[in-house]
């Protein structure tokens, strides 16, 4: 049996909005966007590394998934995101003014930093250090 991740679900206030967001800062990919009828909309991003794997934006409708925008987690990190190159990726988040909720940190077997998304969601940001190259 074989079991994977799809989709991870992230509530927003505009689809537009979102991917210009993901896709400036982390670049990111459409994997699937239509739009059904005037309420319904599927939009599925993806990193550069990954396949099929990804996030689904949803429009917030209700006044109850509107509160949770930016909440998801209850600040505990939405995303956490892998990197070959934290230091690159750090510069590029920060110069594009990407909120830095937590600078770059480096530990045993991985250097990671906290950001915001446009919403205000925890992104944890890591590169995993090979064992060997710790010396």
């Amino acid at each position: 049996m074989k079991i994977s991740l799809g989709r991870s679900i992230v509530l927003v206030d505009d689809y537009d909005e979102a991917f210009a967001f993901y896709e400036k800062n982390f670049y990111c990919e459409k994997l699937y966007d239509e739009t059904v009828s005037d309420s319904l909309r599927f939009l599925h991003i993806k990193f550069s590394g990954d396949h099929n794997n990804g996030i689904w934006f949803l429009e917030a409708k209700t006044e109850v998934q509107r509160s949770l925008v930016g909440k998801q987690t209850g600040g505990q990190p939405l995303l956490v995101i892998y990197t070959d190159d934290c230091y690159t990726l750090y510069e590029h988040v920060r110069l594009n003014q990407v909120t830095i909720l937590e600078p770059m940190e480096t530990t045993k077997g991985s250097r990671y930093f906290h950001c915001a998304d446009l919403y205000g969601n925890r992104i944890t940001v890591v590169e995993l250090i090979p064992h060997d190259s710790l010396s």
